[in-house]
């Protein structure tokens, strides 16, 4: 079957995992992802990935998301790559999303596996996904491998062997998983024919070794200078230097995960460099203001905010 993506080109560089900026009541604010937008530009950050697990994805509707994607690409304005992310327990609702994503001008779009009823073969999370990237042929399609919060730890390898037979626009994978060996296995896979984005911000630099060239992640969105100096030293194979860089990822990380990790703690440090995401949604829970003291004595401590 002949097939042709639209405008496809490999990732390379820092995908920000975008958080969703919320008002105080609780709705979406969507007028600040253009100052985010304009944060994004002036990071030199490739792209985004928008409403996956950083987004509170499952605490939005259907037509939020859409919303949310649509406003992304606006204030994009082609400056870059805007990646829609479409995983849902429901099947229907990510084809819909899928086909919404493509109609409002993504670049691509990737699926997380279904986490409540799970597929138990590689054929069935193949079957799950073949719709879904059907709704959208023309973008490339990434498989967003993250077994610690779905439960599904199917090969990887053998999903983007046998899923590219039936899903011709599947490009690779976002790899959100501890595994290098299995990571490895799909960098080098059929001779390098798959995309592998690294997922995991802490061991960039272990990814990058492996043969991978680009890294979704959502402490690109506020320590975006830190890891182009990881990919740059990696580049120069400047071992030394690149270690002294991603030691200070783990040591923001370290913070974040103390106050409740990625996505809320990640959240009240972009709040506090000036893009407004305001809080989370339940169940996670709002951050006190003892926590922002907190918090901000912890990243004056590594002199996070004068980076």
């Amino acid at each position: 079957m002949y097939f042709t993506m639209k405008n496809y080109q490999r990732l390379e560089g820092l995908i920000a995992a975008t958080f969703t900026p919320f008002k105080t009541n609780g709705d979406v604010n969507y007028p600040v992802i253009d100052v985010y937008a304009k944060h994004i530009v002036d990071s030199r950050i490739s792209g985004v990935f928008v409403c996956g697990t950083t987004g509170e994805f499952t605490s939005l509707t259907t037509t939020e998301r859409e919303h949310i994607l649509e406003q992304w690409v606006k204030a994009a304005q082609g400056q870059f790559k805007v990646i829609a992310h479409v995983g849902s327990d429901s099947q229907q609702d990510a084809i819909e999303l899928a086909r919404r994503a493509a109609e409002s001008g993504a670049w691509g779009i990737g699926s997380i596996a279904p986490s409540f009823f799970k597929p138990s073969t590689v054929q069935d999370l193949i079957a799950f996904f073949k719709p879904i990237a059907g709704a959208a042929p023309e973008l490339p399609f990434y498989y967003y491998n993250m077994p610690s919060m779905t439960g599904v730890n199917l090969s990887v390898a053998d999903f983007l062997q046998e899923g590219k037979k039936e899903i011709p626009n599947l490009a690779g994978v976002k790899y959100t998983h501890n595994n290098l060996m299995e990571m490895g296995d799909c960098i080098h896979l059929n001779n390098g024919s798959f995309e592998v984005l690294h997922g995991y911000d802490e061991t960039l630099i272990c990814g990058l070794a492996l043969g991978a060239v680009a890294g979704v992640g959502s402490t690109y969105n506020y320590l975006p200078s830190v890891y182009l100096s990881i990919m740059k030293a990696m580049r120069e194979s400047n071992l030394e230097r690149a270690r002294a860089f991603q030691m200070q990822s783990i040591e923001i990380v370290k913070i974040i995960i103390k106050y409740g990790g990625g996505v809320r703690g990640g959240k009240a440090i972009m709040n506090l460099i000036g893009v407004e995401c305001g809080t989370c949604r339940l169940p996670l829970a709002p951050f006190a203001k003892e926590e922002y003291d907190s918090l901000r004595k912890d990243l004056e401590s590594i002199r996070f905010l004068g980076k």
